[in-house]
């Protein structure tokens, strides 16, 4: 059954179609496939207030088929409880005399009497002359009218007012709309990200953040959040961040089979919270690490043992090499008035090669080859701790930057501490790390520096053992 009639007014809302010239369907047939198409429901009345069109989408909300609605003087009666009938009327045909549309909520009744509260939208149909011929109504139920109007809010307030970021990246893996937060996160502006590929925005932690896009755009949202970490690249340089992230992947409606238009992106940062987290468990970590060494090296008869087992478990996650160096001598220099010459010996050294337990060395008390400027004299001669790194070089340049200092060559980072007890400086302990590891900050050197304590005064003991024997 036809969603109109084909004669009446029907020639009245729009104009005349021209006779087609090869075979095919005729106006009215065209217009009632698409008003049966569409997904509003959609009636009309002409000036008189007799209904001329009546789609699928009202039948399936009413259940009144077009064949029952059409010709129908007005809802009264069939439509709308009689006592309502004149105020519905009244209410749509002033569409006629309005500009623009009119958004009204009436109270419907369903064929088999239910009655169903819908929204409606109604404008003016206008004649080949320009003048009001009748008024078209598209409706649907309330509720669905307002969950379509929550899901667009929800979207505008993601986009626009979210207190974390939100990205909708496309199917190519680039950002196709960025909210303001994520654009701040991303050190942008919110259109200069658009379409740019993630490797352009993020300086590491790429991969991941790739992998885990396409791993929704195939499988779907994962069971929980994720927490990435990256480096953002900013016009300061860059900053590693964290981000606990959330995804879905984004489908079209309109498709018969799930079309992926992209994925939606929702991250939050919590860099301090993690790096607060972090610090705290490695504050433990080396808390307990110091107590157990306490314990192991007061079992140990001779002090130069014990020496050793404060220096092997303090590198546990914290250098892969180590050395302890003691004070020689102190020899005039004749070319300084004043000046001193450290002289250094080897006593202990972590293996080379393979890992495993540090040992005693230097027994000939053979002085090490320092330069001037050495960390480790540098922090004798300071009492303090230094810091030193071979910086962003190649891997033969940090190798000879370590070898010149007597160091491992796979050695990147250095943090020489001063060995003190009873007053004096007993020596210094090196630190050492590979190009694995990040530089020593300054809360390793806090940590190396409580080591240090417990090795000067194992080592002070065992000189004084020494000398008694």
């Amino acid at each position: 059954m036809s969603a109109s009639r084909h004669s009446g007014i029907t020639d009245e809302l729009g104009p005349d179609e021209p006779e087609p010239a090869r075979e095919g369907p005729d106006g009215s047939d065209l217009l009632a496939a698409l008003l049966d198409g569409m997904d509003a429901a959609l009636c009309a009345f002409d000036a008189a207030g007799v209904v001329t069109h009546w789609n699928r989408e009202a039948e399936r909300i009413l259940g009144w088929t077009a064949a029952e609605a059409v010709g129908r003087a007005g809802f009264a009666g069939w439509a709308v409880r009689s006592a309502d009938a004149e105020e519905v009327e009244a209410r749509l045909m002033s569409a006629m005399d309005a500009p623009g549309r009119q958004v009204e909520e009436f109270a419907l009744l369903t064929k088999d009497g239910g009655r169903v509260l819908v929204r409606t939208q109604s404008a003016a149909v206008r004649g080949p002359e320009g003048k009001p011929a009748g008024v078209y109504c598209a409706f649907s139920e309330v509720h669905t009218q307002i969950d379509l109007e929550r899901s667009i809010a929800l979207s505008e307030a993601l986009l626009e007012d979210a207190s974390w970021g939100v990205v909708l990246v496309d199917a190519d893996l680039r950002p196709a709309v960025v909210n303001a937060h994520a654009a701040r996160a991303l050190g942008a502006g919110r259109t200069s990200v658009l379409g740019r590929p993630l490797g352009e925005l993020l300086a590491r932690g790429v991969e991941e953040l790739e992998s885990a896009l396409t791993h929704v755009l195939a499988e779907g949202a994962p069971p929980a959040p994720a927490e990435l970490w990256v480096s953002v690249r900013t016009p300061e340089g860059e900053r590693r961040r964290c981000w606990r992230s959330g995804f879905v992947r984004l489908a079209s409606p309109l498709a018969e089979e799930p079309v992926p238009l992209g994925v939606g992106w929702m991250f939050q940062d919590v860099t301090e919270s993690r790096q607060g987290e972090q610090e705290a468990s490695l504050l433990r970590f080396r808390a307990q690490q110091l107590h157990r060494a306490a314990r192991a090296a007061a079992e140990c008869e001779d002090p130069a043992e014990a020496v050793t087992v404060h220096l092997d478990f303090a590198l546990a996650g914290f250098a892969d090499h180590a050395l302890i160096d003691r004070v020689a001598d102190v020899a005039a220099d004749a070319g300084t008035e004043g000046a001193a010459r450290m002289r250094l010996v080897r006593i202990a050294a972590t293996p080379s090669g393979a890992p495993g337990p540090s040992r005693l060395v230097g027994r000939a008390g053979l002085p090490v080859r320092y330069g001037e400027g050495h960390p480790a004299v540098q922090c004798v001669q300071r009492s303090g701790s230094v810091r030193a790194s071979a910086g962003s070089v190649g891997a033969e340049a940090a190798r000879t930057w370590a070898l010149s200092r007597q160091w491992p060559a796979d050695s990147v980072h250095a943090l020489c501490t001063v060995l003190r007890s009873r007053g004096r400086t007993l020596g210094a302990v090196t630190f050492l790390r590979g190009a694995g590891r990040t530089a020593f900050e300054r809360a390793d050197a806090v940590y190396a520096e409580d080591v240090a304590i417990r090795i000067a005064t194992a080592l002070d003991l065992s000189a004084l053992l020494d000398t008694d024997r």
